[in-house]
């Protein structure tokens, strides 16, 4: 049996919507879906404003030339984060600090930010990762001390909760990414999210080569081509009718995951703080290579010899030569180090099945077992 990773469920909808679209030729920047899945996505999560951009990097550069970081400010950054997130800061010139991740749910250490807070510091960009909400009260309570922004990074955590609130709607902006691994996507694709009207103009000028408001085709600041396509939204707009459903799937699949793994030495599950919904957009599960018997590395290697398919976490700021060239060695996060050397997620998509899930399971335990016999 061959289990990908992460397999999408595309609905009906989306494919009806497509065809619409390729039908009346509407299949670049302009159209009604646009629009539509700007509106859809927005009211799903409360949110006045909706701008749909070409993909989730381009949703946090954006947000950030919004508030105006550039060059000589300072974004503090979760050292445990996609490269999307650093990336995004480092085209606006401005240099990411970075902040180890706890080791529970792999978010950024809130305890941690107020040590890398200087005079040059602007903004925090907290990710939710995996699907888990970060702690947000005492960040937005630690930015609010110190007068700084904050976006959040919510590509990974569509329809996550934190305390009650959704995630993506407790910060001035936040961002999200509709990539093909994404609960909702759009193949490629990306939107940031404000209730903010001038902050929501900035966006859409800045998304669509700042034309001005006064005649098209002339450019009152540098501007950028971050368009999505009437055919992505039109993928959306299909799949958004569908995202409770989806979640619902992600947590069966954690459910799932977590009733057969459970009790494997060595192998830590997902832990999920009572008060956070979460979407589990990844399983990732950590290795304790002593008490398993192998390393992760092999783990993987064997699974997919099984047809197994897995991926690494990501990886740390110190080891990222773009970084190192530009910045040194950025500090000290062994959380972040230790959860990269050791974690790894299970096939975790939309369209995975109850017997690829029960699969992964025996493949998983035979692995161990082969270790300790």
């Amino acid at each position: 049996m061959n289990v990908p990773v992460n397999a999408p469920l595309i609905s009906a909808e989306a494919k009806r919507n497509v065809a619409e679209a390729m039908e009346t030729g509407w299949i670049s920047s302009a159209g009604k879906f646009v629009e539509q899945f700007e509106q859809s996505f927005a009211s799903y999560l409360g949110m006045k404003h909706g701008i749909a951009v070409s993909n989730g990097t381009a949703a946090l550069h954006v947000a950030l030339l919004a508030i105006d970081i550039g060059p000589d400010d300072e974004v503090i950054v979760p050292a445990f984060t996609m490269m999307s997130t650093i990336l995004a800061v480092l085209y606006t010139g401005a240099k990411p600090v970075f902040v180890d991740c706890e080791l529970e749910t792999y978010n950024i250490d809130v305890s941690k930010i107020a040590a890398s807070i200087t005079s040059r510091t602007k903004a925090i960009l907290p990710v939710h990762i995996y699907g888990h909400a970060c702690e947000m009260d005492e960040l937005l309570d630690l930015a609010k001390a110190h007068n700084l922004r904050v976006i959040e990074d919510a590509a990974e955590v569509h329809g996550g909760e934190y305390r009650g609130k959704k995630c993506g709607t407790m910060a001035e902006l936040s961002c999200f990414s509709f990539y093909g691994n994404k609960i909702v996507t759009t193949g490629e694709g990306g939107m940031v999210l404000t209730n903010d009207d001038t902050l929501a103009h900035k966006c859409r000028k800045l998304k669509d080569l700042y034309h001005s408001d006064q005649k098209r085709f002339i450019h009152d600041h540098v501007g950028y081509n971050y368009r999505l396509t009437n055919v992505q939204a039109a993928i959306g707009c299909g799949e958004i009718q569908h995202i409770e459903e989806y979640i619902a799937k992600k947590q069966w699949m954690a459910d799932y995951y977590g009733k057969y793994l459970n009790g494997i030495p060595g192998l830590r599950l997902p832990i999920t703080k009572s008060y956070v919904k979460n979407v589990y957009w990844m399983y990732g599960v950590l290795i304790d290579p002593k008490q398993f018997g192998i390393d992760k590395d092999t783990l993987r290697q064997r699974l997919k010899a099984a047809g197994v398919d897995t991926r690494d976490f990501f990886y740390s700021p110190n080891v990222q030569p773009v970084l190192l060239e530009r910045f040194g060695q950025m500090g000290h996060f062994p959380n972040t180090d230790y959860i990269a050397a050791n974690g790894l997620y299970l096939p975790s998509g939309l369209a995975l099945t109850e017997e690829q899930a029960q699969y992964v399971c025996e493949q998983v335990r035979q692995a161990q077992q082969a270790i300790a016999a």
